[in-house]
């Protein structure tokens, strides 16, 4: 696929890491030279404004097929969309940054007045964010947590921690609840799919699929999900700590959101009629110990500042003994320094946002459900076509890394073993490392 890309931004980088390999990608912005980490990308580039007719035909766009807005301006990107739709009919994919903008482009009353100029799809990764951390949230001691089949499977990572059952055991003698699966393991930041004479190792993240009954009976009898999240404080009263806020209330936690803003503050207040609204900054020490903060169940740094989110997190693993601290941070690489310090759980708005538009350039009958390990591992989803023969799952050569984890065949869920029969028209719920991804893409629909 030919794939135009505005903006050589952090976020331009990281789509063009992930896609460069598979498809033919070219850059466009208005400087006179990329930065250094684009150097290794094997892409092309122009140098222009990608909202400039005269610049985006320049880049051959009425030979590509999708245009993706990045650059660090909204209103730069939704223009350049409507710029691209007026030269070539091909799908556009803007990034946005506001909730405003977000809302206007998404609202339902949007489609009284659809033209051939409207964009396709756009991306708020603050909103993919938060979703995120509330599913993470909503299974204690879980470091990521993903739904699939409309909840009737689910995906739950933890660490292994001294004190586990599992520590020190081999995957053939871990005992767990009928219907889940162990698919992966990160040792060492490097994941991996483990086989049956795996020994589970002390700080190891652990990634366990299965039917939704099932990993509620694990997380029930090996890890501690009996302790219900009752209070959280967000440090940060952004977009996202509003949202966040929002679901809390509506779950019936108590929320404390420290802001450093007191305009924002004022505006918070008067939208979130439950929440506790302290103005002040979440790096002051005193303030932290004189409300207690501590003691929450769960803490969140979400500020739009890595460094600040770091502080504020190490100051709070200082003051609790219990609670679970998740920290947003700008990208993955970011996300690896925090927890060799000890953060928890890592969340990234940008990876949040990269699942949705990985979507966009798959081949059919293939989707992203999830993605993990800061990209490192897919949950792709695929349907088998007509004229795949009924095989077990036990003879599929897999030459690469990659472990079916749930079969969907009309309304039933099938968690696989090595006798299972694979027919024409299921559903496979496969995980697999990112690298070996298009070779199992290729192996299931030829």
């Amino acid at each position: 696929m030919n794939l135009l890309i505005y903006g050589a931004t952090d976020l331009g980088y990281m789509v063009a890491l992930r896609l460069y390999q598979e498809h033919s990608v070219t850059l466009i912005d208005n400087l006179e030279r990329l930065p250094d980490k684009f150097n290794n990308l094997d892409i092309s580039f122009i140098n222009g404004n990608g909202t400039d007719v005269s610049a985006l035909e320049q880049t051959n766009v009425k030979k590509c097929e999708l245009f993706i807005a990045c650059s660090n301006l909204d209103e730069a990107n939704i223009v350049a969309c409507w710029t691209v739709k007026k030269i070539v009919d091909i799908e556009t994919i803007c990034f946005v940054r506001t909730m405003e903008l977000y809302q206007n482009l998404v609202a339902p009353k949007q489609t009284r007045y659809i033209t051939r100029y409207d964009i396709d799809t756009v991306i708020w990764p603050e909103q993919q964010l938060t979703q995120d951390i509330f599913r993470i949230i909503s299974v204690p001691d879980a470091i990521d947590v993903e739904y699939f089949a409309e909840g009737r499977a689910k995906l739950f990572e933890y660490r292994i921690k001294e004190d586990s059952v599992l520590r020190d055991t081999a995957v053939m003698h871990c005992s767990f609840p009928k219907d889940v699966l162990i698919v992966g393991i990160t040792r060492a930041h490097k994941l991996f799919i483990p086989n049956g004479s795996t020994v589970i190792q002390i700080n190891d993240k652990v990634i366990f699929m299965g039917t939704s009954p099932a990993l509620d009976n694990l997380a029930a009898s090996i890890f501690r999900s009996s302790n219900h999240i009752k209070t959280a404080v967000l440090i940060g009263g952004g977009s996202v700590g509003f949202m966040l806020a929002k679901k809390f209330e509506q779950a019936g936690i108590r929320v404390k959101i420290i802001e450093h803003d007191k305009a924002r503050c004022l505006v918070l207040a008067d939208k979130l009629k439950k929440s506790l609204i302290l103005h002040g900054n979440g790096t002051d020490l005193e303030l932290l110990e004189g409300e207690a903060v501590g003691e929450a169940d769960v803490s969140v740094c979400i500020t739009n500042n890595d460094e600040k989110n770091l502080l504020c997190s190490l100051l709070i693993k200082q003051l609790s003994s219990s609670g679970r601290i998740i920290t947003r941070v700008s990208n993955a690489r970011t996300g690896q320094l925090f927890e060799k310090v000890g953060i928890d759980v890592v969340v990234s708005p940008m990876e949040s946002a990269l699942k949705e538009l990985l979507n966009r350039v798959q081949v059919p009958n293939v989707n992203i459900l999830a993605l993990v390990e800061g990209g490192q591992g897919e949950v792709l989803l695929l349907t088998l076509p007509e004229n795949f023969p009924d095989t077990r799952v036990i003879d599929l050569k897999f030459k690469v890394q990659a472990i079916i984890g749930v079969v969907k065949r009309g309304r039933r869920l099938i968690i696989p073993y090595g006798e299972t029969v694979i027919q024409a028209g299921d559903q496979l719920k496969i995980f697999t490392t990112a690298e070996d991804a298009e070779t199992v893409k290729t192996l299931f629909t030829r």
